[in-house]
């Protein structure tokens, strides 16, 4: 049986459907029934049930962007880094491993050299810089928090997007926003994110810390173009000159715009599809929102 915090969410949702999908029995814990950001009351629980996994798809994102994380603060940073330590407590106390959704947006930019940032490099976004978002700041801490801890996953998403118009999903608010900005990024497909995750706990990967992107990266340009040529939208896309005119006119803070390195994940066996196939398969097959 395997324990899923979080269940509720847009990448808890998903991970509902992965599990129900191959018969895996598994338990939505919800706060409701029990408090699980009590590491006692968690520990407990994991004692008596004894889940074989847990995975923690819970914490603070903001809706409808980052831009609400700088509105509620002691709630971003509860959600992002003390209730991991809180999870990694309870686990370590029953026995149990598990794997834990992080963030690639603790990163901005690329290497030197154009590559993407592996999982050896140091996060760059954080508040050890002074330079980012409310949001990408406590995430970081979060991995801080969780540094050193045996028997975990640690799986940096990055801006998850799939076939389903929904508010959370990147190709739908690419669709929505009046005006874009062009940057360049790495991406997760958020079925294939789950997927691979949760391989690398039926695998029996070495634990650690993972980038799971799609290969590639992509540009705002690049998916604009892909929704156009799917006839997705023939919408006039309206796009910002610069980032300066961006956190002018409709940013509170700083965005993330990064791109990753997946090669880890894939020395293990577990590839994802390349970044602009994903997105032009995706939208090949768009399901509209009613």
């Amino acid at each position: 049986m395997i324990y899923l915090l979080g269940g509720s969410g847009y990448v808890g949702h998903a991970y509902q459907e992965l599990l129900t999908r191959k018969g895996i029995p598994f338990r939505n814990l919800k706060r409701s029934e029990i408090d699980y950001s009590d590491a006692s009351m968690l520990t407990a629980a994991l004692k008596a049930d004894k889940p074989e996994f847990l995975i923690n798809a819970a914490g603070y994102t903001g809706k409808p962007n980052v831009d609400a994380c700088e509105l509620h603060k002691a709630e971003c940073l509860f959600g992002n880094a003390v209730l991991p330590g809180r999870i990694a407590e309870a686990c370590s106390a029953a026995g149990v491993p598990w794997g834990h959704v992080s963030s690639g947006c603790i990163f901005t930019g690329a290497r030197p050299d154009g590559s993407g940032f592996t999982e050896a490099d140091a996060p760059n976004f954080t508040f050890r810089q002074n330079n980012c978002s409310f949001y990408s700041g406590t995430k970081a801490v979060g991995e801080e928090v969780l540094a050193g801890q045996s028997n975990l996953f640690v799986w940096r998403l990055r801006i998850p997007f799939n076939e389903i118009d929904n508010p959370r999903n990147y190709l739908t608010k690419l669709l929505r926003y009046n005006t874009l900005l062009e940057a360049t990024n790495s991406i997760s497909q958020l079925e294939e994110f789950v997927a691979a995750t949760f391989a690398c706990w039926e695998k029996r990967v070495p634990f650690g810390t993972y980038n799971v992107t799609n290969p590639g990266q992509v540009t705002t340009h690049d998916v604009v173009d892909l929704i156009r040529k799917t006839g997705v939208s023939n919408k006039s896309f309206v796009f910002f000159k610069d980032e300066s005119d961006f956190m002018a006119k409709a940013a509170k803070t700083p965005r993330s715009n990064c791109v990753m390195d997946s090669a880890k994940l894939a020395s293990v066996g577990i590839r994802l599809t390349e970044v602009h196939e994903a997105v032009e398969r995706d939208l090949r097959r768009w399901v509209r929102a009613d």
